[in-house]
């Protein structure tokens, strides 16, 4: 294990305390219409049992998982049922994705989101959800004046979730999507930074950040992984950074670099 995946952080005033990287699953779930630069073949229940078994060991306690990952969310339901780990999921609501046509398709109704919360209880094989977000179509403000978060934090009152906010696309979403819920998950790396002030705005609310794409879905060059870790973890308010990989060497590589980062704050 890590030493320093093994120091968790909490989200909030939730009492959710999460590794500093976090697994994305989409990739057990779906392989069509992805943006990652190579093709790839879905792992078996096998595969994917033993690649959780190697990140727990390494420190990792957070999955993510969405409606839109394909299966993804049925495979975690199934396979973590038969492991005694307490693992944290995060998952979300608001899109999903239709394997036929290779397309999304978003709601974000109090209907629609209702629905998807039991559906995921329900595939996850959980009592409660542990972080729900909205999954934005890029409409973050729209999205957020509609009442959107509004009815997470209702369903955070009834007991289905414990930490709620939103994946979004802009900067004002996230400073939005910081106000009405726990976290906020944005994008940040080496080539992008223009989400830099919903981070900084977290530090100052106590309010929690994933980051996505932290090396651009594998487009950016391996040899600038590790300035890009430095580079994200430098800012306080970043919880966990979601890697999406199957690949048990790149699991571990990561590990060793985010270790690196973390032990030179």
């Amino acid at each position: 294990m890590s030493l320093y995946l093994n120091q968790r952080k909490y989200i909030a005033q939730t009492g959710i305390a999460v590794s500093p990287l976090g697994l994305g699953t989409v990739k057990i779930g779906r392989n069509t219409a992805v943006k990652y630069p190579d093709s790839f073949k879905i792992p078996d229940d096998t595969q994917v049992q033993n690649l959780f078994t190697q990140a727990w060991d390494l420190g990792i306690n957070l999955l993510d998982t969405a409606p839109a990952y394909g299966n993804s969310e049925q495979r975690l339901g199934h396979l973590l049922n038969k492991q005694a780990n307490d693992w944290i999921i995060a998952t979300k609501v608001g899109e999903t994705f239709d394997a036929d046509t290779g397309e999304s398709h978003y709601d974000f109704s109090p209907e629609f989101i209702t629905a998807s919360i039991h559906q995921s209880l329900k595939n996850l094989k959980r009592e409660v959800l542990d972080i729900v977000l909205i999954h934005s179509d890029g409409n973050d403000k729209q999205i957020i004046e509609q009442g959107a978060l509004e009815v997470l934090a209702d369903l955070k009152q009834q007991g289905l979730i414990r930490a709620t906010g939103m994946s979004t696309k802009t900067v004002e979403g996230g400073l939005l999507a910081l106000q009405q819920s726990d976290l906020a998950m944005v994008m940040h790396n080496l080539d992008y930074q223009q989400e830099q002030a919903v981070l900084d705005q977290a530090t100052i609310d106590n309010k929690g950040i994933f980051i996505k794409k932290a090396l651009a879905s594998g487009h950016l060059t391996p040899d600038s992984a590790q300035e890009n870790f430095n580079l994200i973890y430098s800012n306080p308010a970043v919880s966990s950074i979601i890697i999406g990989t199957i690949n048990p060497k790149h699991l571990k590589d990561n590990v060793a670099k985010v270790s690196i980062a973390l032990s030179t704050k």
